[in-house]
């Protein structure tokens, strides 16, 4: 092959590429899939193979999912450990187990080395295509058979495992094993049991590994105090919730949209807190966290429930200036009439103003209703 020949096979135009990326022909997309990893500057990109698998997940086309990865088996990038995982990954988030477990036994006749990268990619699929009842047996026997050790990756991909299936007691115990392992948890660990214990309301289980952290030196990250205050919430602890929330603000750490929609939805659950709610909105905005679609959708009803229409317009103005679109529109018609009940007509006229501007034509109709008393 000539110089200029490997030049033109390195080398895809992006007309190409975004045609693959619109193709919506399933049997289309596949066929440019196949000619597009004939290009080694294609095959480089993990993320055409997760798009395409994607799609065909999807459309439950699983058979083509294993027509197309079997494929990959004739590039030379099949003896490179790195691409034998995006594979076996592939084929976990697919549904396809046995075909990642599978590709994980071929690997030593497709003269690719195995190590705990590829064995922590056949527990990671194991887990996104929820085969739970196998993933201790493999975390068990493999390694003997493989010669491989568990990493801290390792543990904290089964301790997934355990928590999606509702085993957190089984969970637990892992860190006990990591310690005898001689393997220390990290953040990824902790978050992992906060996720499970919080969310199955077993606060009190979920409080203990925060002195566990503290034990091993972690330091709690925003989403680890966010999945405490889920817990709290859940718990109906309120105003601990608020407490915590305000001694997140004093760690240096910064709270996230997600900080603040659970505390939302805590206060408005409880249905006195709308002065707090309040307060932690405007704290929000200030603190230059964009609200999202959640925010309005748990906020916006609460303003109008307590009365607070002024409230609830400047909610409207931002939901309609970040161009959200609310699944109906009944609670910005509903926040326009309260401001008309209540003579805030100006405020009322500049919803519907911003309703006739707004892109989305489900707000066109909002308009100023004369209200009986």
């Amino acid at each position: 092959m000539s110089a200029f020949s490997q030049i033109l096979r390195r080398t895809f135009s992006t007309a190409s590429l975004k045609l693959f990326y619109k193709e919506k022909d399933i049997s289309k997309l596949v066929q440019s899939f196949k000619d597009n990893t004939q290009n080694v500057v294609f095959r480089r990109k993990a993320s055409y193979y997760e798009f395409v698998v994607q799609q065909l997940t999807r459309a439950k086309a699983f058979g083509l999912i294993e027509e197309i990865l079997e494929d990959q088996k004739q590039y030379v990038e099949i003896t490179n450990e790195g691409f034998a995982v995006r594979l076996i990954s592939l084929y976990g988030k697919s549904g396809l187990f046995d075909r990642a477990r599978q590709l994980f036994d071929e690997m030593p006749e497709l003269k690719c080395v195995r190590t705990v990268k590829s064995f922590n990619a056949l527990l990671g699929a194991c887990v996104s295509s929820k085969k739970f009842d196998k993933i201790e047996g493999f975390f068990r026997e493999l390694p003997g058979e493989s010669g491989i050790k568990p990493d801290v990756v390792s543990y904290n991909t089964v301790i997934k495992g355990f928590c999606e299936m509702g085993s957190l007691d089984l969970a637990r115990s892992m860190l006990d094993e990591m310690e005898k392992d001689g393997i220390c948890p990290d953040l990824i660990t902790f978050n992992t049991l906060f996720d499970g214990f919080y969310k199955k309301g077993r606060f009190l289980d979920g409080e203990k590994f925060w002195d566990l952290m503290k034990k091993y030196n972690v330091v709690p990250d925003i989403i680890s105090y966010n999945m405490r205050i889920h817990g709290l919430v859940l718990q109906d602890k309120i105003q601990e919730s608020i407490d915590l929330v305000d001694e997140i603000k004093n760690t240096g750490l910064d709270p996230d949209k997600f900080t603040f929609n659970l505390l939302f939805k805590g206060l408005c659950s409880d249905g006195k807190y709308i002065e707090e709610a309040k307060r932690q909105y405007f704290d929000m905005v200030k603190a230059n966290c964009e609200p999202d679609m959640a925010t309005f959708v748990t906020l916006l009803p609460f303003a109008c429930d307590n009365g607070d229409f002024m409230f609830a317009a400047r909610l409207c103005r931002k939901l309609l200036r970040c161009r959200f679109r609310l699944k109906g529109v009944n609670v910005v018609q509903k926040v326009i009439d309260g401001l008309v009940k209540q003579s805030f007509v100006n405020e009322a006229e500049l919803l519907v103003k911003l309703g006739k501007e707004s892109k989305h034509s489900c707000y066109h109709s909002l308009k100023i209703r004369t209200l009986g008393k």
